[in-house]
């Protein structure tokens, strides 16, 4: 049940549908605030139809601050009436003390954490004097009935409340001056600060129940090692990402490398691997995902889209079984789609039946009757335009890629796109340009 409002010194909780018969709440912190609040109404009748109200959803949305609830709450004709009811906020001195007490056992953390009021903690309070739980005359009311003392109004808030607290005690520390992100963070920090000291205690006997591990070292309690991740200060920002990667070392040195190693072709290699680990970098940061793996075929047009000097270029050309005009066709592919791309250009792929008539309706469906180019399919995945030098090419992700005719060969003419219209568009468009050699 979370609530939503200003920074954290404000939540409003929206309204709560009509509660059904039974008890208002479940926990024993949530019983204590209506025991507080029944001990301190003077007239039950007043309370009861407080209780009749909540239960038919009569309370609007609960605004929770330091030191008081408010909301409006609907009579039983309809008329609205906002109701607040106040709590005493602690002083600064009486937060010190609670922070310490919860700092001295991550129970009592983890407990909060899990949306439980440890009995331990308001135990410790109290005996330090300090009331986490209201008590008898802690909970004063005002409404805009002008009742003097709780009305239904304000009664109906109260068990509205009391829901509210069964889900998140910290509803209730809220009441008293804290709201929950700056209460973790004044924990993380004193937690911090005594982990530096060395702790409150500089006996390194363990206390009785302190978990042990072999040999008799002390251990870690469940408690403390839940709680842990939460008292530690936060991470600081992770470093901005350069602009661009850094230049990478020259290996012209004068000693002579070993056999069949190449000083130019590591210093190209070195520098894409660091132009990758920037972009890698940059996109981590943006949570974007990253290349899968390539293969030896895919990563040659890649490293070729670089525009190595043509000894490297023929290297990588040689080292992924293509010539040099193969090579230079997979790298246009590359540019224009990655790996996709490269697997239309090299790889013929033959649609299923069903897939194939779809791809036919499609076409058919794309140009107006009197417009439509005459296409004749070229077998596997792929149409070619009767009378101009154009193609289509369908990929198996069902996106149209666009092919004009150079010399013998096809080459890519663009970026693909859904519509098998506006990628043949593109490659009449690349051949009215000479964009297609």
């Amino acid at each position: 049940m979370s609530g939503y409002g200003h920074g954290d010194e404000e939540r409003t909780f929206a309204a709560l549908p009509p509660a059904s018969g039974g008890a208002f709440t479940r926990t024993w912190w949530g019983r204590a605030w209506l025991k507080a609040l029944e001990d301190t109404a003077l007239d039950g009748a007043q309370l009861k139809a407080g209780r009749r109200h909540a239960r038919a959803g009569a309370v609007g949305a609960v605004s929770v601050r330091p030191g008081r609830i408010t909301a409006v709450v609907k009579d039983r004709d309809g008329t609205p009436y906002r109701g607040d009811v106040l709590v005493r906020e602690f002083s600064e001195e009486e937060w010190e003390r609670l922070l310490d007490l919860a700092v001295d056992s991550a129970g009592h953390i983890a407990a909060l954490l899990e949306r439980e009021m440890p009995p331990h903690l308001v135990e410790d309070a109290a005996a330090a004097g300090l009331d986490l739980l209201p008590g008898i005359g802690d909970l004063d009311a005002e409404c805009g009935c002008e009742a003097w003392d709780h009305c239904p109004h304000t009664s109906a808030l109260c068990y509205q409340v009391a829901r509210l607290i069964d889900e998140d005690p910290f509803v209730l520390l809220l009441m008293r001056g804290r709201g929950e992100r700056t209460l973790i963070d004044q924990l993380q920090t004193r937690s911090a600060s005594r982990a530096v000291r060395g702790g409150p205690d500089t006996d390194d006997t363990p206390d009785e129940g302190t978990a042990s591990g072999a040999g008799g070292m002390p251990g870690v309690s469940p408690e403390e090692a839940y709680a842990a991740e939460f008292l530690l200060p936060p991470l600081p920002d992770p470093p901005v990402a350069s602009d661009a990667p850094g230049r990478s070392p020259s290996l012209d040195t004068e000693t002579e490398p070993e056999p069949g190693i190449d000083p130019a072709a590591l210093e190209f290699l070195a520098s894409d691997a660091a132009a990758r680990a920037h972009r890698m970098l940059v996109d981590a940061h943006g949570a974007a995902p990253l290349d899968p793996r390539l293969t030896v075929a895919q990563d040659a047009a890649r490293l070729a889209t670089a525009s190595p000097a043509p000894w490297i270029a023929a290297r990588l050309a040689t080292g992924s079984g293509r010539t040099r005009a193969e090579l230079d066709l997979a790298t246009r592919a590359w540019r224009f789609g990655g790996a996709a791309a490269l697997a239309v250009l090299e790889e013929e792929w033959t649609p299923d039946p069903e897939a194939l008539t779809r791809a036919g309706a499609r076409l058919l469906e794309a140009w107006e009757d009197d417009e439509r180019p005459v296409l004749r399919r070229a077998g596997g995945a792929r149409w070619t335009a009767v009378g101009a030098e154009a193609q289509l090419r369908l990929g198996e992700d069902g996106r149209w890629w666009p092919y004009l005719k150079s010399g013998a060969r096809w080459a890519p003419a663009g970026p693909p796109d859904r519509d098998p219209a506006t990628a043949l568009a593109t490659a009449f468009a690349a051949g009215a340009t000479g964009a297609g050699g």
